[in-house]
């Protein structure tokens, strides 16, 4: 049977599948990262991933995979194969499509970044699917965004388009990382509503989940927290949509676990701030954390359609 592999690999955990053409899981497996172990280690693991994976396939299903997709976090040269930099895993400039391919007998790899393919595979297989247009944010530590566009995700002429969690809506507000003041993710990330409920809480523990029970409890603190949050993604939201056009806005991560606890006050929030723009359809997320695995094992596909027979 044709396989692919596919492989996300995360801050500190690794999920990684064999997926047919029609995109059934054949085989799925998870493995820590191990990021305490150094940058090398890691790039290791996954080779060796990826490896065990290339030998399961030829042992259940008589044949080695046919290419593998690997998606993975910070800034990435998809087009040249790089994984350039990520901070949560301490790598600079690794060539990981080269290597995995040499570890991997030679298959076509394909290399991607972990939310745009994520987008991919929600675009395509997930909430997104028959939309044309669509943005996918994810709400969880930060904030990103991938942009579909006819079936593919448009990554920009320098790899950093749909970075919506550092478009500022608060100028002056809290310090970013990125070396901004008043990014959305700084104020509307889950990371960002645990902070804010920890301190309005009292609760050094509390995070944005327990934000979300009190919302739904009626706890008037936890209300004004939760909506100043979905106020500000909300403006986030907007500049996005007058710049984008999306048909669906699909919307991910941490944060739209609280299920319609978020979602109506959003779109209520969004309608408000809407003029002449056309409002897309704001859904949540259909795929959860295989999203990544799944968009991996797509490019893989995707890499072997695009192949010219020698």
């Amino acid at each position: 049977m044709k396989h692919v592999i596919a492989l996300d690999v995360g801050g500190t955990g690794m999920k990684a599948a064999l997926v047919a053409a029609d995109g059934t899981l054949l085989h799925e497996a998870r493995r820590a990262t191990g990021r305490e172990r150094g940058p090398h280690a890691v790039v290791e693991t996954i080779q060796d991933f990826a490896a065990d994976l290339l030998d399961i396939g030829r042992e259940q299903f008589g044949e080695a995979a046919s290419a593998a997709g690997v998606a993975v976090p910070g800034i990435v040269d998809a087009e040249n194969g790089i994984a350039v930099y990520a901070a949560n895993l301490g790598w600079r400039d690794v060539p990981m499509r080269a290597l995995l391919g040499s570890r991997l007998g030679g298959i076509p790899v394909a290399l991607g970044h972990d939310v745009r393919t994520g987008g991919l595979a929600e675009g395509r297989i997930g909430a997104g699917r028959g939309a044309d247009r669509f943005l996918f944010v994810p709400l969880g530590t930060g904030i990103a965004g991938a942009i579909g566009i006819g079936g593919r995700i448009e990554a920009g002429a320098h790899g950093y388009a749909g970075e919506i969690g550092h478009i500022v809506v608060r100028p002056g507000g809290p310090a970013c990382g990125c070396g901004q003041h008043g990014c959305l993710e700084t104020l509307a990330s889950a990371s960002a509503v645990s902070r804010a409920w920890a301190a309005a809480s009292g609760d050094p523990d509390a995070d944005a989940a327990d934000c979300a029970k009190a919302v739904e409890s009626g706890d008037v603190r936890a209300r004004e927290v939760w909506l100043a949050a979905v106020g500000a993604l909300a403006d986030g939201l907007v500049t996005a949509i007058t710049l984008l056009d999306p048909r669906t806005l699909i919307i991910g991560g941490g944060l739209a676990e609280a299920g319609e606890t978020l979602f109506t006050p959003l779109r209520t929030a969004v309608e408000e701030r809407v003029t002449f723009q056309r409002l897309p359809h704001i859904v949540p997320a259909a795929l959860g954390d295989t999203a990544g695995c799944l968009g991996a094992g797509l490019l893989a596909w995707d890499l072997l359609a695009t192949e010219v027979p020698a």
